[in-house]
């Protein structure tokens, strides 16, 4: 197995994959069983020849990728301008399953699992686990729905992604599959064989204040924590603050979840970190974006600079510790369009914690208009994240 990662800002755009593709033949003669292409160009005519180009001088067996604001790979992080991305793999005993989707084609809820195995064209087969790369617009597909279609139809595998940030209004993105480019829907590809996905999803958040039992809500609004009002338990939890963590929370504040109220809570990666959408003091109501459920187990979470480096390196080491002397063959980010320079102040800040924990691994990937990744075996579409797909043969 074996991954490159690279990056080009020539311009125009096809220029910039020529380079990518000029040092990639350079490193590895043979065409790779799977290019994702990322890029950050708004002309609808470079995209067709992105495309053109990359089949003709590269051919990869599948092409998958989309339009993005910001560029990852080959140690940098380039945003809001143009760029291009190519990740390059070659897997040796690894199939490759290409998907587009639209929302019309996703199963109901009352469909069984076969309706989306049909729908992906491969079987849930633990002794051949697939595992998925998804890309999506935000726009034009829910993503919450494809990605719990998918875990219900396949437990246990791996599902990361993200959202396309190029565009800001539907049909300004682009999802690529192949030779064909559309500005709608979802493509992804299931991969299945000598192949192990790990995921590391870091939501760059702390706990603050104590954890609290749901006890009146409706859909996603809340009205009791512990058989409280929510004026009585904010004024408990900013008591508790410090003055700087005070200041955080006036603006920083977010909601951590934990789906199973019977799970020892371990560590702040246990919890869904979800934002606050409004609050009703006269009411005494707390909107959240998801919805909840009473007995579920709620904390709340802030978030800086400081704590989303701490977040990342802490799970990266984790991951080392857990996993000795297993190196992987490449890595794909997806990475918050809220993350990167306009929350660090400088460019390349994860690639590099990534670089020093795991060393010269191939990383690419592109900032996301929501990162597709999992927190507790369930996956989910996250805000402020950075979500990682670590890739190593099973053998």
């Amino acid at each position: 197995m074996k991954w490159l990662s690279l990056v080009c800002e020539d311009r125009p755009a096809p220029k910039a994959l020529e380079t990518c593709i000029r040092q990639t033949r350079e490193a590895a003669g043979d065409s790779p069983d799977l290019s994702l292409l990322f890029v950050n160009t708004a002309a609808e005519e470079e995209t067709e020849r992105l495309l053109e180009t990359a089949k003709k001088l590269l051919a990869p067996k599948t092409l998958l990728g989309c339009s993005a604001s910001g560029i990852i790979g080959g140690g940098q992080e380039i945003e809001d301008r143009p760029a291009v991305g190519l990740i390059c793999a070659w897997l040796p005993g690894v199939r490759v399953f290409p998907f587009r989707l639209t929302q019309k084609d996703l199963p109901s809820p009352d469909d069984p699992p076969k309706a989306w195995s049909q729908l992906i064209g491969v079987m849930n087969d633990r002794a051949m686990r697939a595992n998925f790369i998804l890309l999506s617009d935000p726009f034009s597909i829910n993503p919450e729905t494809l990605a719990q279609g998918l875990d219900y139809a396949y437990p246990g595998s791996v599902k990361i992604g993200g959202l396309a940030s190029r565009g800001r209004r539907p049909g300004e993105n682009a999802l690529f599959l192949d030779r064909e480019s559309r500005p709608a829907g979802a493509v992804g590809v299931a991969l299945t064989g000598n192949l192990v996905v790990d995921p590391i999803v870091a939501q760059g958040c702390r706990p603050v204040g104590r954890p609290y039992k749901v006890t009146q809500c409706e859909d996603n609004v809340l009205a009791e924590l512990d058989d409280r009002r929510i004026p009585e338990i904010f004024e408990e939890l900013f008591a508790s603050l410090s003055e700087k963590d005070r200041e955080l929370a006036g603006h920083s504040l977010f909601l951590g979840i934990l789906n199973n109220p019977l799970k020892a809570i371990s560590s702040a990666k246990d919890y869904l970190i979800r934002n606050l959408i409004g609050f009703d003091p006269e009411r005494g109501l707390l909107s959240v974006s998801a919805l909840l459920r009473p007995g579920q187990i709620i904390q709340f979470h802030i978030r800086d600079k400081e704590t989303s480096a701490k977040d990342l390196q802490r799970h990266l080491e984790e991951y080392k510790n857990r996993n000795p002397g297993i190196k992987p063959e490449g890595a794909l980010l997806f990475s918050c369009t809220g993350r990167g320079r306009g929350l660090y102040g400088r460019p390349n800040h994860d690639s590099e914690i990534f670089a020093d924990k795991m060393g010269p691994l191939a990383l690419g990937g592109f900032f996301a208009n929501g990162e597709i990744g999992p927190v507790d075996n369930a996956t989910h579409i996250h805000g402020y994240t950075s979500c990682f797909g670590l890739f190593r043969p099973t053998h």
